[in-house]
C-alpha cells in the first residue's frame, strides 16, 4: 500500500467514526489537517516520519495524484498539481488554499472502504482468528455508493466478561482491530494498550471536538456532545 493510499483510507475511517454522511460532502482542506486526520496523532498509522512528509501526502492528494479526491473550485486542483510536480514543491499552498473542499471520489471510495489489500487470503495472525475489521466500517456506508450488504460479513462486535465491562455495568465493545492504526488485536487477553502503535484501547474520540472519550460514555466530558452508538 502506498502513503498516499494509506492517507485516504485512514481520512476514509476517520470520517467514518465522526459522521459517515460526510463521506459524500466536501470536507475542508484545513480540517482534515487539524482535526480529522492530525498529523500529531495519525503518524504512526500514516507510517510519516516529519510534518514534512505529511505535508506532501496532503499536497499529492489534492492534486489529484491517484484519482482520489477532487476540489472544489475545480481550478484549484491545478495550483496544488502544479506544486506537487514541482523538484521544489511550495508547501504553503496548503494554507493558502486551506479553504478549500475536497470531495472523495466514489470508485475510490467503495475500494477504502473493502478489506485492505491481501487481507481476503492472508493466513490468520497468531491469537487472532476474528474477521478483519474492514467489514464493520464497510456495512456503515456500502448502500451509498452501490454496495449491498451482502458484500461482506457483519462482524459480531466482541464483548468483554462483565468484570472487564466499563464503569456504567455496559460490556465494552472490540472489533479486533486497533482504532488508531489498524493493527490485530488479541482475543484471549483484555486489551488496554494496541501491541502495535502503543495506544489506549480504553479511548476513542468525541466526534464533535475530537476530545479524547472513554467507552461507554454517553456524552463528552469536553463540550458536552452526546456520543453516537457504533
Amino acid at each position: 500500500m502506498t502513503d498516499l493510499e494509506r492517507f485516504f483510507r485512514r481520512l476514509v475511517d476517520n470520517l467514518i467514526a465522526i459522521d459517515p454522511a460526510r463521506l459524500h460532502r466536501p470536507v475542508e482542506l484545513a480540517e482534515i489537517a487539524q482535526t480529522i486526520v492530525p498529523y500529531r496523532t495519525n503518524r504512526r498509522a500514516l507510517e510519516l516520519e516529519s510534518n514534512e512528509d505529511y505535508d506532501m501526502v496532503l499536497l499529492r492528494l489534492c492534486a489529484g495524484e491517484g484519482g482520489f479526491v477532487r476540489t472544489d473550485p475545480p481550478d484549484v486542483q491545478g495550483a496544488f498539481a502544479t506544486q506537487a510536480a514541482s523538484p521544489n514543491p511550495d508547501l504553503s499552498v496548503l494554507r493558502d488554499f486551506s479553504a478549500t473542499g475536497l470531495i472523495l471520489a466514489t470508485e475510490q471510495l467503495a475500494y477504502a472502504l473493502g478489506p485492505e489489500p491481501g487481507m481476503a487470503y492472508a493466513p490468520p495472525e497468531e491469537d487472532d482468528l476474528s474477521p478483519p475489521a474492514a467489514s464493520d466500517r464497510s456495512i456503515i456506508a456500502l448502500d451509498s455508493v452501490r454496495w449491498t450488504r451482502s458484500t461482506i460479513e457483519p462482524v459480531a462486535p466482541f464483548e468483554l466478561p462483565e468484570e472487564e465491562a466499563t464503569g456504567i455495568g455496559t460490556p465494552v465493545e472490540r472489533s479486533g482491530r486497533c482504532g488508531y492504526c489498524g493493527g490485530s488485536l488479541p482475543t484471549n487477553r483484555t486489551v488496554n494498550f494496541c501491541p502495535h502503535c502503543g495506544e489506549s484501547q480504553s479511548l476513542t474520540r468525541c466526534p464533535t471536538c475530537q476530545g479524547e472519550v472513554e467507552l461507554g460514555w454517553k456524552h463528552c466530558v469536553t463540550c458536552g456532545a452526546p456520543m453516537v452508538e457504533p
